[in-house]
């Protein structure tokens, strides 16, 4: 009848007692809390966490799914199950969270939390764990991130080339060329030559000689004569006259060099001088070198003694050397060439790779359509084929055709050169000449009409393959399979929020309506007490009705304590399947992912068997 009122700054919530039933008790509503959470799940959605934003998950599983996903991110194991039961019992809460925070001291967490302060949802000690988390997850997801770009590039840089690198290949080896004849052609060279060598002058002066020789007319400027120039700046106009005296010594110092050179250019139609005697001679000393070798060693040989003496001895080892030395020349030719025909011999066999690779992506293509072979799209397919096969009998008898158009053309120009070598015509010739223009016409007019029809042919085979593009593939299938799923999930979501929302606005009408009811009772109790304790007899009857009123609110309220004990019946029914439905739903889940694993392990075992049977 008079329902308690809870006191302020705290709320009725439902929990669970030791035994898993659910009890209200009141709790106190913290405002710094809540603002711990909000914080939190803003951080999980900016992170990635994105199961955070389903309004029907519990507080308690938003953090923990949260904070499994950031352990994971950051390749760390952590035993727990992400298809983990909702709504579990306090001991598995703890069981769970005992798990996710034996792993933050392996990952180096600078925060230490509790598994009760996680399952109490004490969200002041665990926003700054969460946040570090988050942190340590979007640095490891950038770091894999930039060390899966790097892997990428580098793959592809190895099997594939841009096309700028194709153009600079391309061009390297004219550049290259352009380059080595731009060296040759502005090289430095020889203009003049000495005629005596300066063995007794200093360094400075072959310097300066050397460069003349070049056509490089530079002073070589001297210590001595910067600091004669400091001075010179100091002394004003004495100054400009020594350095113009100093300037007119370098030049007739230049000259002196000079006088002592000749012109290579002059010297190449002159007569033969001893310089030139001098060069020839030095340019033919690997020559001279050799014959006075062999001079030497034909002499050697015709002052040898008999056989059995020590330089016959020397002799044959250093024949034996020489044979030796020649085994190894042809020894590393032969092992060069070894290396040029196994360097041919893998290109060859890289280009036999790269055919059975493309011949078994053209089978795997052909199974491929064989699979599309339904029951619809085989008779497109066999339409398809045939007006193919018809395509390429029209283009192959076109061709024929052209060719033997070409022939007889080539036929009639030569008997027409022959006739006009005659001279004239005759009215033979005419009239043949009028009956091959006319068939010509005609043929052209049916290879007119053999065009329009490959045209329509074509045309149709368009037609199909758009029809054939437009029946969606497998992984098209299950795409729209998973955005229907998606969707059935969020519709189902916002009838859950809905039915929820009807629900609490239907008892609430009905507590109100009960409200009514007992200020109208009270209203009329208090209206009838004044006139009803007048007399004795009112006073009676008076109490004769309260009772009768008493009695009706209690019946009311048995009947209502009897509804709600049936509710709660339906309830726990409901939330019993519920919770059978979630264990079937975790063992689907783990059921489907150990098939995957089996059939991996299958396909791998597949694998192993066809090698060894190749």
């Amino acid at each position: 009848m008079f329902q308690a009122r809870a006191r302020s700054g705290s709320k009725l919530t439902v929990v669970y007692d030791a035994e898993g039933k659910e009890i209200e008790a009141e709790s106190r509503e913290d405002e710094e809390q809540n603002v711990k959470l909000d914080e939190t799940i803003d951080l999980l959605l900016a992170a990635g966490y994105f199961r955070a934003r389903i309004k029907g998950l519990s507080a308690f599983d938003k953090i923990v799914g949260g904070m499994t996903w950031c352990i994971t991110t950051c390749n760390f194991d952590v035993e727990v199950d992400l298809l983990f039961q909702e709504s579990s019992t306090i001991g598995q809460k703890i069981a769970l969270v005992e798990k996710i925070v034996a792993v933050l001291p392996r990952m180096k967490c600078p925060y230490r939390i509790e598994p009760h302060q996680i399952q109490g949802m004490d969200f002041i000690r665990i926003y700054p764990v969460v946040q570090w988390l988050v942190k340590r997850a979007i640095a490891t997801r950038e770091e894999m991130g930039d060390f899966n770009r790097l892997f990428a590039v580098s793959q592809f840089n190895k099997h594939n080339k841009l096309p700028e690198d194709e153009r600079f290949q391309a061009n390297k080896l004219t550049s290259m060329t352009n380059l080595q004849n731009i060296k040759r052609t502005y090289g430095p060279r020889r203009k003049y030559r000495r005629l005596q060598p300066l063995s007794d002058a200093d360094e400075e002066v072959r310097v300066q000689s050397t460069l003349l020789e070049y056509g490089r007319r530079h002073a070589v400027s001297r210590h001595g004569d910067s600091e004669t120039q400091s001075k010179q700046s100091e002394d004003g106009s004495a100054g400009m006259t020594e350095v113009k005296v100093d300037t007119a010594k370098e030049e007739q110092r230049i000259k002196e060099l000079m006088g002592s050179m000749t012109s290579t250019e002059s010297q190449l139609g002159s007569s033969v001088t001893a310089s030139k005697v001098g060069s020839m001679v030095f340019m033919q000393s690997e020559e001279i070198k050799k014959a006075s070798e062999e001079y030497v060693q034909k002499q050697a040989e015709q002052t040898a003694e008999k056989p059995g003496t020590v330089q016959h001895h020397r002799k044959l080892v250093a024949t034996l050397q020489k044979q030796v030395e020649e085994r190894r020349n042809k020894q590393e030719v032969l092992e060069v060439q070894y290396k040029e025909k196994k360097e041919d011999y893998t290109v060859i066999k890289s280009e036999l790779d790269a055919l059975e690779s493309l011949d078994e992506q053209i089978t795997q293509e052909m199974n491929k359509i064989e699979e599309l072979e339904n029951g619809e799209n085989k008779i497109v397919l066999d339409k398809l084929r045939e007006l193919v096969a018809v395509n390429d009998s029209i283009k192959e008898k076109e061709k024929q055709y052209k060719q033997k158009c070409k022939e007889e053309l080539a036929e009639l120009q030569k008997e027409l050169e022959q006739m006009e070598v005659a001279g004239g015509e005759s009215e033979e010739d005419k009239e043949r000449n009028s009956q091959i223009e006319t068939q010509y016409n005609a043929d052209k007019s049916k290879m007119h009409k053999m065009r329009l029809a490959i045209a329509k042919k074509n045309r149709e085979i368009s037609s199909l393959q758009r029809r054939i593009d437009e029946v969606p593939s497998r992984a098209e299938l299950s795409q729209y399979q998973r955005r229907f799923i998606e969707l059935y999930n969020q519709v189902g979501a916002t009838h859950k929020e809905t039915k929820q929302f009807y629900t609490l606005y239907n008892t609430l009408e009905k507590s109100k309506s009960f409200l009514d009811r007992e200020v109208n009772l009270l209203n009329s109790i208090y209206d009838t007490f004044s006139a009803g304790m007048s007399s004795d007899a009112n006073k009676d009857q008076f109490l004769k009705q309260f009772e009768q009123i008493v009695d009706g609110v209690k019946a009311n309220k048995a009947k209502l304590e009897k509804q709600r004990e049936v509710e709660k019946m339906k309830r726990d029914a409901l939330n019993d399947q519920y919770l059978d439905l979630l264990e079937k739903k975790r063992l689907y889940f783990k059921t489907v992912k150990d098939l995957k694993e089996e059939l991996r392990r299958n396909e791998i075992l597949m694998a192993k068997m066809a090698e060894k049977e190749s």
